[in-house]
């Protein structure tokens, strides 16, 4: 019966002209019948699927659903990250790496968005190797930064291994050394200058000059000038290491600061006098205090007003205002040191801050100035939660202004 059945389907399917899979779906059907209607077991055929007609796509296709999964988990990653096919095509690309690289970067030929030759070899060792490659490059993004390159196998793709690259930023890591090896050579170099002129004078005094009197005297006061400024030199490199210990701990104790400015005013009252100076003080009336470290903000006074001594003209008044100010909607007393002197260029400005600048290194050296001053006072500022800011104006002089916040009843412990 079976047997007849196949025959009588395989006609019928013949004579209408039916193709191949239209006689295995009539048979499957008529297996089936029989199948049920019978006391013998008969087992019925897997269904033949048909292929999709050509106006129904699939919902997926075999190489989009790796890429919706290799994007859903470079999407999960901090730092910019790219996965790359064999072929050197972007499969994903996670935001940050958008970021960096633009939007066109994915869907596209790396070697087409990224030209950069250090990055492209990561990527063809690392497929040739399938290992992990390294790389530090530099001028990556619109910003140039530098950065830590890591190209890693996933696993076998159509066209060669799968691959993540991601991009690690170390550009503040290498700005920090660079300042670093910076401070260690300026450093040992101010250092060094005084201790080789005391050598030279003290070889002196020992032979030539041992019993010139005159000489001996001469020589004494110039080494006892440049002790003086290595010691500076030390108690400045000393006070910049404390304040940067304390840098993250904000002070905890409530000042007024009016005293505090005259207090430097008494300080430096020698010096004022001697070069016909005078401290123009103007506080303004209630002004309310602030929450500051009292010794930092004595050291910035003291540096600003005698940075005004140095580089003023003689006989002019050193300013100094106090008064309340709103800083981007936060309540802070500014504090102004100005002089009437030869002012600064603009070019310099910028680095007037950096440690060891200085737009004229005789002058300020001949001044007992270590380089280091601006260096302190911006640390100590910026401790404050505070803002330091240089206007100068050439040939009128210059005006250097921080702000301190006002003191809280939330982070006051005591009142001095």
């Amino acid at each position: 019966m079976l047997a007849a059945a196949l025959l009588l389907a395989a006609a019928v399917a013949a004579g209408y002209g039916l193709g191949a899979i239209a006689i295995l779906l009539i048979v499957g059907a008529i297996v089936t019948f029989l199948g049920q209607g019978s006391a013998m077991p008969i087992l019925a055929p897997s269904p033949v699927r048909l292929p999709p007609s050509a106006d129904r796509l699939p919902t997926a296709t075999a190489a989009s659903v790796p890429a919706e999964r290799a994007a859903l988990g470079v999407d999960a990653l901090g730092d910019p990250a790219l996965i790359v096919g064999g072929d050197f095509w972007v499969i994903a690309a996670n935001a940050a790496a958008r970021t960096l690289f633009g939007d066109r970067v994915v869907a596209d030929d790396l070697r087409l968005v990224l030209r950069h030759p250090a990055v492209l070899d990561a990527v063809r060792v690392a497929a040739a190797a399938a290992a992990p490659v390294e790389r530090e490059v530099t001028g990556l993004g619109t910003t140039n930064g530098a950065y830590r390159v890591r190209v890693a196998t996933l696993g076998p793709d159509g066209g060669g291994e799968r691959l993540l690259v991601t991009f690690v930023d170390i550009t503040q890591a290498r700005l920090t050394e660079r300042m670093r090896v910076d401070f260690i050579a300026n450093a040992s170099h101010e250092l060094r200058t005084p201790v080789t002129t005391l050598l030279g004078f003290i070889e002196t005094l020992q032979g030539p000059a041992a019993d010139d009197e005159p000489a001996r005297h001469r020589f004494l006061e110039i080494m006892h000038r440049e002790a003086a400024r290595m010691s500076r030199l030390i108690d400045d490199l000393l006070s910049l290491s404390r304040i940067e210990l304390d840098k993250h701990v904000r002070p905890q104790t409530a000042l007024d600061v009016a005293p505090l400015i005259a207090d430097v005013g008494r300080t430096l009252a020698m010096r004022l006098e001697a070069d016909d100076r005078r401290l123009a003080i103007r506080v303004a009336d209630g002004l309310p205090p602030v929450v500051a470290d009292r010794d930092q903000v004595l050291q910035v006074l003291h540096n600003l007003v005698s940075n005004a001594l140095k580089y003023g003209r003689s006989g002019t008044a050193i300013t100094v205002d106090a008064e309340p100010v709103d800083a981007a909607g936060v309540a802070m007393v500014r504090v102004t040191v100005g002089d009437r002197g030869d002012g600064i260029a603009p070019e310099h400005l910028p680095r007037l801050t950096e440690r060891f600048y200085r737009i004229d290194t005789s002058r300020s050296r001949s001044m007992g100035g270590t380089g280091l001053g601006l260096a302190i006072v911006k640390h100590i500022v910026e401790r404050h939660r505070g803002a330091f800011d240089i206007v100068s104006v050439p040939g009128e002089g210059s005006h250097v202004s921080f702000t301190l916040p006002l003191a809280s009843t939330e982070v006051t412990v005591k009142r001095v």
